[in-house]
């Protein structure tokens, strides 16, 4: 059975100021690049046999940092992006009540994200037969994949689930 270890980004300069992302690529804050540095620590002596990561570079620091003590290579996997918010990406949920009446009409849907980012999940889990891989996304991408999971996703924050009948499900 492969262990899935879902890892949020750290912070953006977008997350402090309660933007929407999306598919907009902010880099990680100082903030953020410290929180992926105690990740690594606090994943130092959990084994992972490969790390993947959105192709967002939020995610890809922090699968960086977190990977390099382990000397396991980081993929990138746009399949493992966040949900495209189309037009608020960049606006705060004011500016999108204010502009756009708090209806998004273009971008993903939250059923489009989830078929892809499960997609790409089945496709990794399916290489590693029995393994253990890290997977550092996105807070809607882990939402998604971790349909279950009702705690707070704060940057940074873990997930340990196991693949079981074609889904994560709790360890």
């Amino acid at each position: 059975m492969t262990i899935v270890i879902l890892a949020r980004h750290g912070e953006t300069d977008w997350n402090r100021a309660g933007r929407w992302q999306g598919w907009a690529d902010p880099p990680l804050n100082e903030l953020g690049r410290e929180q992926a540095a105690e990740l690594a620590e606090r994943l130092r002596d959990t084994p992972f046999d490969a790390v993947y990561t959105s192709d967002l570079r939020r995610a890809h620091e922090t699968a960086v940092i977190v990977a390099e003590p382990h000397g396991v290579p980081v993929v990138t996997d746009p399949g493992l992006r966040e949900i495209d918010v189309g037009s608020w990406s960049g606006l705060t949920r004011q500016e999108i009540d204010e502009q756009f009446g708090g209806e998004r009409t273009d971008g993903e849907t939250r059923e489009q994200h989830t078929a892809r980012v499960r997609a790409a999940a089945a496709r990794l889990v399916a290489a590693h037969p029995d393994e253990r891989i890290l997977l550092v996304s996105h807070g809607g991408t882990i939402r998604a994949l971790a349909e279950s999971y009702a705690g707070s996703l704060e940057n940074c924050a873990v997930i340990e689930l196991r693949w079981v009948d074609d889904r994560l499900v709790p360890a």
